[in-house]
């Protein structure tokens, strides 16, 4: 395998995202759920999106993660390496996006890296510096509520300054618009300061196809799937390319190991955003049975009858009919839970809680997998042991279809979404499109 673009993400939903972005504009693409083992088949691709669940772990670890994989994708050919990072760039002062990228950029020898986090089809934009959340700055947003990292600052200069060894410059919009000679000059002079990362400004499509020229040029960016986008279509627009009418993620999508049509399904929510609050209560008005669990009895050391009522009660439901169980609260009911136990234990004993269910369920037939929730999903995944996800048809903007590939649980249609993404009747139209036998 020799590929064109590597690309490392920090949560499994960004990685989908992002392998959905680069597969609309052009590039096969294959998604791997952490470091591929020695044996795992994976077809001739442009590109690999290496999934790993390091945006809110100790960042030495992160930076330990992200280096393994690095150095996967640069044995495989990839001479500029994306690492991808959420739109609304949720971090702390301790990192992980500063942390990661300065040990990345120290291993690829280049200058200062570019940044770009905007992703104007979902809302998400920079303007001097400034990360906009339709038109709203993100520290006003609903987006700002993160359970594990809260942002309460837009201005990203300062907000990467505050976690990376280097300075951190700024690239601002009237330069952008100049177009790719003048982000590069930027991006030079950035480096002869002495700046190791360098903030770019974007408020539309044509910026990211700009700054995805510019990126090329240097061994490593930093960034969300508009950028990636903008990279792939720099790519593409290079050719000769080795893309086809049918991506992997078309073949073995049908046929064999295809998903029968009304097989057992099953949606679990564990994102607590405004977003994903309301696909529940749109996915109950429309008959889907919705069961939530306690988590103050999960969070009291319930666990175990927790999911064992939550499973009992799927079981006497699935032949019927999709089942959604949720562990989606209001953001002032997470915040008094995480008061009470610790952020990020209550927000581990949740995911752990989910992880159990969908193991019980998959073992019980369900063929079709919807999780809400970034974290919520890097549990289920690291659960179910899966090892590789073949690219199919978007179901909303940055969250397509997936089909497992490997050992373990080949074949079985997923989706999963960032709790922000999707609109109100996402959950049924991710299960109409996961029952689907053939993709484009």
């Amino acid at each position: 395998m020799s590929i064109q673009l590597g690309c490392i993400a920090d949560d499994y939903t960004g990685a989908s995202d992002l392998a959905n972005m680069l597969r609309r504009n052009g590039l096969r693409t294959v998604q791997t759920i952490g470091v591929p083992r020695p044996g795992l088949d994976l077809p001739e691709v442009d590109a690999v999106v290496v999934s790993l669940k390091s945006r809110s772990i100790e960042a030495a670890r992160a930076v330990e993660l992200s280096l393994e994989a690095e150095a996967w994708l640069r044995e495989r050919g990839a001479e500029h390496v994306l690492f991808k990072v959420c739109s609304t760039f949720d971090s702390t002062d301790a990192g992980n996006i500063g942390p990661v990228t300065d040990a990345l950029r120290a291993r690829a020898g280049c200058g200062a890296v570019l940044v770009n986090p905007a992703f104007p089809e979902t809302g998400r934009s920079v303007f001097q510096g400034n990360l906009f959340v339709n038109g709203v700055p993100l520290n006003e947003s609903p987006l700002k509520d993160h359970p594990l990292n809260p942002m309460r600052d837009a201005n990203l200069v300062r907000v990467l300054q505050r976690q990376s060894a280097s300075g951190v410059g700024l690239v601002p919009y009237a330069v952008v618009e100049q177009g790719v000679a003048a982000v590069r000059a930027a991006l030079a002079d950035a480096s002869a300061r002495g700046e190791g990362s360098v903030i770019a400004d974007a408020v539309a499509a044509r910026h990211l196809d700009v700054l995805g020229e510019a990126a090329l040029a240097d061994p490593l960016s930093t960034g969300a799937s508009g950028l990636g986008a903008g990279i792939a279509r720099a790519l593409v627009a290079r050719g000769p390319q080795r893309t086809v009418s049918k991506s992997p993620a078309d073949v073995g999508m049908s046929g064999q190991g295809s998903v029968a049509a009304g097989s057992r399904a099953a949606i679990l929510a564990g994102s607590c955003s405004a977003a994903t609050r309301r696909q529940i209560a749109v996915a109950e008005a429309a008959g889907i049975p919705i069961h939530r669990l306690d988590v103050s009895r999960l969070l009291e050391g319930g666990a175990s009858l927790v999911v064992a009522e939550a499973l009992a009660w799927a079981h006497a439901r699935l032949d019927a009919g999709p089942v959604l169980i949720a562990s989606s609260d209001t953001p002032d009911a997470v915040a008094a839970m995480q008061r009470s136990h610790g952020g990020a234990a209550a927000g581990h004993v949740v995911e752990q809680a989910l992880a159990d269910i969908a193991e019980a369920l998959v073992a019980a037939s369900v063929r079709r997998l919807v999780v809400a929730g970034g974290e919520t999903s890097g549990a289920v995944v690291d659960r179910l042991g899966l090892e590789a996800f073949l690219i199919g048809r978007e179901i909303a903007p940055g969250v397509p279809a997936l089909r497992t590939a490997g050992a373990h649980h080949a074949g079985l249609a997923v989706a999963l979404k960032s709790g922000n993404f999707g609109g109100d009747d996402f959950f049924a139209e991710a299960l109409s499109m996961l029952n689907q036998t053939e993709t484009d």
